[in-house]
């Protein structure tokens, strides 16, 4: 088929995810064109090192380290690609104001400046197309814009960091620590030198944030978003809670609580039997419910250059064909300009938890234990000692306990409170069991 136009795009980064969208075009383009009937071309590649050699797909000529080059005027689609926020906020706004449509897949560029990126983009009738911003090849954007837009959304579950499932899956499959397992991750290339962004939970904030905004058509402040990592996680939590019948992810959670919303990114134990526990390794899933279709569920690589490549050159396709959303959903913001929506207190919720302390092995520490518990008003539903062992000269013992429903902000509490208890050894470990809604 003859392409019935050409689409010429300026690229902003050539790093991992950059190379792999020239590498991708490069190899489908053809294909691209027999289906959509456009020609899809790199007309300007922004770098820092023209010099570099970046393989026969990327011609000299097109390099350059001007990002005013991307606003030449034969540019149609600037693709962002930098990582970070300020050249990235710089580069992305001056492509909009110049008239170009935008595709990025900078996740914490539309978290904390989606306000301002979209209502410009409305403002000059272009695109802002970000796939790529959430679930590397996963398809969850495009599915909550138009698979799912007749349906209210009341829950989002998401496993949105390949490194922090790479990590907890490897703890529990090998029975490596925390750091054992962390270290495996860098060594493979699947977590930074300097992992703290992905084992924090802030890299899923910023996911949960933009994915909350398109599920529940509302500005998202991401401030309000309360973020715990894994770093505390150890192995033997993951064993008593496997023996339980319960997989530890860490979860991205966005759950509608009449007409506000609750948005918490923590790990937290799942059923085995829930499509989410069965999510292992670097790979990503999504669990959406909606009022009308139910639970539906989205799993691929979260990751890596092939699979948001595949979802840069999705977007890309989309503008190209008129398919992108031209004006935006809401998006999220930060500050007064993220008014208007209500935020469930986090400390209002309840839950289950499982808790394990390390007491001392004497008289009278279970029943201290058990009267700040029955202050807090949490009811016990079951408490298991674990083996004990000898930890510098003191004999340990290992109590897990879980709990009936409570309010959250009464387990925080009561763990305050029992980490000054003389006898127990370190401060517990709570672990949130998460039950996912009811299907209608």
């Amino acid at each position: 088929m003859e392409a019935s136009r050409i689409l010429r795009i300026g690229l902003a980064g050539c790093g991992t995810v950059g190379s792999g969208v020239v590498r991708l075009l490069s190899q489908q383009r053809q294909a691209i064109t027999r289906r959509t009937g456009v020609d899809i071309q790199l007309a300007r590649i922004l770098v820092r090192n023209p010099d570099r050699d970046r393989g026969p797909e990327v011609p000299p000529q097109i390099l350059s380290t001007k990002a005013a080059d991307l606003l030449a005027p034969e540019i149609d689609v600037v693709v962002e690609l930098l990582g970070g926020c300020d050249t990235a906020r710089e580069v992305v706004l001056s492509a909009i104001r110049a008239g170009k449509h935008v595709v990025t897949a900078n996740k914490a560029l539309i978290a904390q400046h989606g306000a301002v990126v979209f209502a410009e983009a409305a403002h000059r009738n272009v695109s802002v197309a970000i796939e790529a911003t959430c679930g590397g090849g996963v398809p969850v954007v495009g599915a909550i814009q138009r698979g799912l837009v007749a349906n209210r959304i009341d829950a989002l579950y998401g496993i949105v960091n390949g490194t922090c499932n790479f990590v907890l899956s490897e703890m529990l499959d090998t029975r490596k620590s925390y750091a054992d397992a962390l270290a495996d991750a860098q060594r493979l290339g699947y977590a930074e030198a300097d992992p703290a962004l992905d084992v924090s939970g802030a890299d899923s904030a910023h996911k949960l944030a933009v994915l909350a905004a398109l599920a529940f058509a509302s500005p998202i402040d991401l401030r309000r978003v309360r973020a715990e990592g894994i770093e505390r996680i150890e192995l033997a939590d993951l064993i008593a809670g496997y023996e339980q019948g319960y997989v530890c992810k860490l979860l991205a959670i966005a759950e509608r609580h009449g007409k506000s919303l609750a948005l918490e990114v923590l790990p937290a134990f799942l059923d085995r039997s829930h499509p989410l526990a069965a999510v292992r390794g670097v790979f990503n899933g999504i669990s959406l419910y909606g009022h009308a279709v139910g639970h539906t569920h989205y799993y691929g690589r979260g990751a890596g250059a092939g699979p948001t490549a595949s979802a840069v050159l999705a977007d890309i396709v989309d503008v190209a064909v008129g398919t992108a959303p031209r004006l935006p959903y809401p998006i999220p913001a930060t500050g007064a300009t993220a008014e208007g929506t209500s935020y469930q207190p986090l400390d209002e919720l309840e839950a289950r938890y499982y808790i394990r302390f390390q007491v001392q092995d004497r008289p009278g520490v279970l029943a201290e234990i058990a009267r700040v518990f029955a202050e807090q008003r949490i009811s016990l539903s079951a408490l298991t000692q674990r083996d004990p062992h000898d930890e510098t000269g003191r004999q340990i013992v290992p109590l897990v306990v879980t709990t009936h429903r409570a309010r959250v902000g009464d387990i925080r509490a009561a763990l305050g409170r029992m980490e000054r208890i003389e006898a127990v050894a370190r401060p517990p470990v709570a672990i949130r069991i998460v039950d996912t809604p009811e299907e209608a």
